[in-house]
Order: structure tokens, then sequence, then C-alpha cells
């Protein structure tokens, strides 16, 4: 057992919470909003008034927030997690941020005597619920060895792939063709549609084809239904292809199916529908096609 932290806990990291709480470790928990978390209080989390508090009381302490912006919230500052970070602690952090800001952030925590990692993951709600989530990690080896085993209570899978912000880069690089395999789920199931094969009929046939990866026969089935509460809504969605494209300008790799896909969540924007699930691409299409979804 471990003396855990854990801040931010909405949708991934409160379920992340979960199952270090069912491995039998001790998490200490913090979340901008308290009341999404008293769940976890019941069901034996710990509460911390703030990251740094968090960070004082863990051995190892983990975060999963929404952006670069919301990273530096709660990092920075007084109450920041950066402040209760000592010799020997190790920080994880499992957000999809910009891979300079995670780098610089790991200079910051080296400059306290304890370790970075950047760890973010692939899967959704639904694989990290089944115990199948795959986590990349970029960071110092011998502190990768140290909390590998604690990770793995989070998802079986967990890869090194090099030092600080690798792990990052390497999940924009991941993330880039969610939502270009999405759009193009979308554009195949409309021309059926379109023809007169009924939705439904459709996406049964896509998602028993060749074409079905793993994240369209999750998703998929969202163009039938949409669940109430996002996965991975728009915004955030296109935050980690921004990411991407930015990456692709600075080293000089093309990305065009990223940017075509990144204008359709744009118009999803336009269209008011930037909390629902990215899957509402096939909305947005969908109106394009002069129908409605």
């Amino acid at each position: 057992m471990a003396h855990l932290g854990f801040v931010g806990l909405g949708v991934m990291g409160s379920r992340m919470v979960k199952r270090l709480l069912d491995a039998g470790h001790m998490v200490v928990g913090y979340n901008r909003t308290r009341a999404k978390a008293e769940w976890l209080v019941d069901a034996g989390m710990q509460w911390g008034e703030t990251p740094a508090a968090v960070a004082r009381a863990a051995e190892v302490t983990f975060s999963m927030v929404r952006d670069t912006g919301a990273l530096r919230a709660i990092t920075e500052g007084p109450a920041g997690l950066l402040a209760g970070l000592a010799q020997g602690k190790v920080y994880v952090d499992m957000s999809t941020v910009s891979p300079a800001v995670s780098a610089d952030l790991a200079t910051q925590v080296a400059a306290r005597g304890a370790q970075m990692l950047d760890a973010p993951v692939s899967g959704s709600v639904s694989t990290l619920e089944q115990g199948k989530l795959s986590i990349m990690v970029g960071g110092d080896r011998a502190a990768f060895k140290r909390v590998q085993p604690i990770l793995q209570a989070i998802g079986p899978k967990v890869t090194y792939v090099g030092g600080n912000g690798q792990a990052v880069l390497m999940k924009i690089a991941t993330n880039l063709s969610l939502a270009v395999q999405m759009l193009a789920f979308s554009e195949g199931l409309l021309l059926a549609e379109k023809s007169g094969i009924p939705r439904a009929t459709a996406v049964e046939v896509l998602l028993n084809s060749v074409i079905a990866s793993p994240m369209l026969l999750y998703r998929g089935p969202f163009v039938l239904e949409m669940p109430e509460e996002a996965w991975f809504d728009v915004t955030m969605m296109q935050k980690d292809m921004q990411l991407a494209l930015e990456m692709g300008r600075k080293l000089d790799v093309p990305l065009p199916t990223t940017a075509v896909t990144n204008e359709m969540l744009t118009a999803a924007r336009g269209m008011g529908l930037e909390k629902r699930d990215f899957a509402v691409l096939y909305d947005v299409m969908a109106r394009l096609a002069g129908g409605h979804a």
C-alpha cells in the first residue's frame, strides 16, 4: 500500500482514484469542486484542502486536469502542488498539455528535490472502468520504475517512452487520430444513411468491418445515442488537435487530416456543440449535408 495524492477528480481522475482505492492504496484527493468528489470520500478517499496539502501528505502525487492553464492553476502559488513537494517525492501528471510546459514544470519539480513524470493515458471512461487503459510515461527511468506498479493499478499497459515531455508528445500524436477517425466514420455513415440505409444498420455494418478500431467500437454508437455527460468534449478534443498542429509546425510534419478535422471541430463550436462529446462531429456533418442528426 502506498500513500498517494490525486489532484483533479473529473470524469477520468475520479475513476482512477476509485481503482487506486480498490487496489488498497491510501489516497488523499483534491478537486476544485468538492461536491463532485464526495462519493470518493464515501469510498475511503481522504480530502486535502489544497493541492499543496495533498502533495505534503503523499509519497507520490498524481494530477489529471483539463488543459495547460488548469495545470498551472493547480501547481503554482503557495497553495499549489509545487509548494507541497520535497526531497524524495514523485509527481505524476496525467494531463494532456503542452510538452514544453510539462518539461519546464519537471525542471521546477527537480529544483525542489522531487521528480516528475508525465503519464498521459490512451483510452476512455469505458476502457478505464474495464481495466484496459494504456499509459505512456516520460521522465527519469528510476522514478518510472518506482511508480510503475501503482500505475498498473490504473491500467495494465504502462510504457516508458523517454524523457520529460516525451509521453505528452506521444499522447498528442495518438489523440489526433481519434477525431480524424470519427470524422471519416461520420462521412461513410452519412453516405449510407442518405442513400436510404437506416442509420442503426449502417453503424452495425461499419462497426463489424475492418475499419472498426477500438475507439470507434465504443464511440461509434454515440451517433445513435449520445451520453448525457461527454467522455471527451469538443473543446478538449480541439485543444489536443491544436497542440498537434503546433507540434507539426515546429517539427516540419504536415498534418492535413488533422487540420481539416480541427476546422470541423471549430464548426461544432460555432453550432453551440462545444460541450458535447466529440462524436458530435457526426451531427456537424449531417447538418452540412442538409439534414438533421
